[in-house]
């Protein structure tokens, strides 16, 4: 089935049988899709305090990656021009170390649907290593770090980071090229986009 509106896409994913737990529980999916977008970002999944929020990246993670991109939140939020599709629209749960992966299938009935009703994308950032090894159509052996480290290989289409998680203090001082190299390039693309 082809959908017509945004509108009819977020209905028929809470009418669909695999988020019934979640629609039943009054939990709406958490994305956002406006058709003018020109910056699509592409994480994981929303975490259990942005669900609960019922707003997409307002936490620390957020906070950062807002400061990465170069943009406030109302830019972020309100300018029409960013759009936030995950890998999955709904809080997976918790999981051994860290929250759940993003669940198989939802991606690939989804994201085509609503990318198709967004002509004006110029850039998709590809946050951690499920959307860079979806996207970049690459085996799950190929390393986040390789990925982010070759940005350009991607351009003009895709920007390949690491999740902006507090919990990643610990690679970015591994790899201090990611603040020196890669996040002005990152920043500047945004403004350019932006701007146009």
């Amino acid at each position: 089935m082809v959908f017509e509106t945004i509108e009819e896409i977020r209905t028929a994913i809470m009418a669909d049988e695999a988020n019934q737990a979640y629609t039943k529980a009054g939990i709406e999916p958490l994305f956002a899709a406006p058709t003018t977008a020109k910056i699509n970002i592409i994480g994981q999944a929303p975490g259990l305090k942005t669900q609960e929020a019922g707003l997409y990246w307002k936490d620390k993670s957020g906070d950062r990656l807002r400061d990465w991109l170069g943009v406030d939140e109302e830019i972020f939020y309100q300018s029409d021009k960013i759009a936030v599709i995950p890998m999955d629209f709904y809080y997976p749960g918790k999981g051994k170390s860290g929250d759940l992966p993003p669940r198989a299938g939802f991606a690939e009935k989804w994201h085509p649907q609503i990318l198709r009703l967004l002509p004006d994308i110029e850039l998709t950032l590809l946050i951690g290593s499920y959307a860079q090894h979806y996207y970049l159509h690459q085996k799950s052996s190929v390393k986040l770090t390789d990925n982010v480290r070759q940005f350009r290989d991607f351009l003009p289409d895709f920007f390949p980071i690491v999740h902006p998680s507090p919990r990643n203090q610990i690679w970015q001082k591994k790899n201090p090229w990611f603040a020196t190299e890669v996040l002005p390039e990152l920043k500047a693309r945004v403004t350019k986009i932006l701007e146009d």
